[in-house]
């Protein structure tokens, strides 16, 4: 059951702050909190059953070779579920963003990335997000075992967000895509672009 938040930290899912007061439920694994809204997402990943480094922090290089386009990628939401945004970018000035009246962060991000993927149809293409449950989905091929157990996860539960996950893994599937994790609220201008756009769109959903 959701209990509010005693200290500030962080979401082992969606890597953004836990502020004091916030809905949270705690990983079945014992290591961390995750937000009320995440909670679904931890067990896709496998984070309710045990917990890696990876898991917390993906930091492998991206394979993609060649003259590789860079997209960043992020999601917001208000309340988690609520009113939510999603927004991607590009160096060269490109952008997109959008939203739905009520959502949840882990929705507008795999949003942000499918919609980036699929207006972007340069290749290769390196998707540039802050978000472990968009990056380990991919870097560590967890969607490899939802479509091997018939869109199940470890603990038998229906994968969440799975309309979201089809379109995006069937472009991923098509090849000269992959994911890389930046920390979010770190500096990088691009991530602090996108979040911004996304908080923007969220907000024109209220």
């Amino acid at each position: 059951m959701p209990f509010p938040a005693k200290y500030a930290g962080t979401c082992k899912v969606c890597s953004r702050p836990i502020a004091v007061g916030e809905p949270i439920t705690s990983a079945s694994s014992g290591k961390g909190y995750v937000h009320e809204g995440c909670a679904q997402g931890a067990l896709d990943l496998g984070l309710g059953e045990r917990s890696t480094p990876t898991a917390a922090a993906p930091a492998a290089p991206a394979t993609v070779d060649g003259d590789v386009l860079r997209v960043w990628t992020d999601g917001a939401c208000s309340g988690n579920p609520g009113p939510g945004g999603w927004a991607w970018a590009t160096q060269d000035g490109r952008q997109g963003s959008g939203g739905a009246a009520h959502t949840t962060n882990q929705r507008m991000e795999i949003q942000a990335a499918s919609e980036a993927v699929r207006t972007l149809t340069q290749r290769p293409i390196l998707v540039v997000s802050d978000s472990t449950y968009v990056v380990n989905c991919f870097r560590n091929r967890w969607w490899q075992g939802w479509l091997a157990k018939g869109w199940v996860n470890a603990s038998k539960k229906p994968v969440a967000n799975r309309d979201l996950w089809e379109p995006l893994i069937a472009e991923y599937q098509r090849g000269g895509i992959d994911f890389t994790w930046v920390k979010g609220h770190s500096g990088d201008p691009m991530n602090d672009l996108v979040d911004q756009l996304a908080v923007e769109a969220g907000r024109a959903q209220r």
